[in-house]
């Protein structure tokens, strides 16, 4: 019999007069704990489960939010190439690969690729923040030659979680039955 994973889903509540970006920080966090909420502790079987029409799966979730994140902190933050497993991929061959792979990886590696492209991009974000705070440009520029500071980074990130929230909530309900809006904290 395999272990349940359990991940974090600890919720670390600001002060009701936070700044902008420890509130920025914190709406990202909460959707990160809802998510792994929704994800964790199935094994390949209810992370693979399909419910057509849709070919989502709570498992190519997981993948994807690990491919934005890395993505993500490669572009805006670092500007370092991105590592495997997505340096390895051919990307205009194989446009959905992260969707598709997805069911081959086994629960252990899926949770494990996205709880560290979540490290990374926190590492990366406190030391951007630390040298000029929301208002700190990042180091993507647009084709009209602007560059995003990294409060959009935040909200476009957070964005990114609270879709596939959505998203996840729903198809954990189908594997089953786990409903709620936030984690329970203890």
């Amino acid at each position: 019999m395999t272990e349940k994973i359990v991940l974090n889903t600890r919720i670390h509540e600001p002060s009701m007069t936070a700044g902008e970006a420890e509130m920025l920080l914190f709406a990202l966090e909460r959707s990160r704990a809802q998510f792994a909420w929704k994800v964790g502790g199935l094994d390949a079987a209810g992370l693979n489960r399909r419910h057509p029409p849709s070919a989502l799966t709570l498992a190519g979730l997981i993948k994807h939010l690990a491919l934005v994140e890395d993505y993500y902190t490669a572009r805006d933050l670092t500007g370092e190439p991105m590592g495997a497993p997505w340096n390895a991929v051919d990307w205009d061959a194989d446009p959905d690969w992260v969707w598709r792979s997805a069911a081959d990886d086994p629960s252990e590696e899926l949770y494990a690729l996205w709880q560290g492209a979540a490290q990374r991009t926190d590492a990366a974000l406190a030391k951007a923040l630390a040298d000029g705070g929301p208002d700190r440009s990042t180091r993507f520029v647009t084709a009209s030659g602007e560059s995003p500071n990294l409060r959009r980074l935040l909200v476009d990130l957070h964005d990114e979680y609270a879709r596939h929230v959505g998203h996840a909530d729903l198809l954990r309900e189908a594997v089953d039955g786990l409903v709620g809006e936030d984690p329970p904290q203890s």
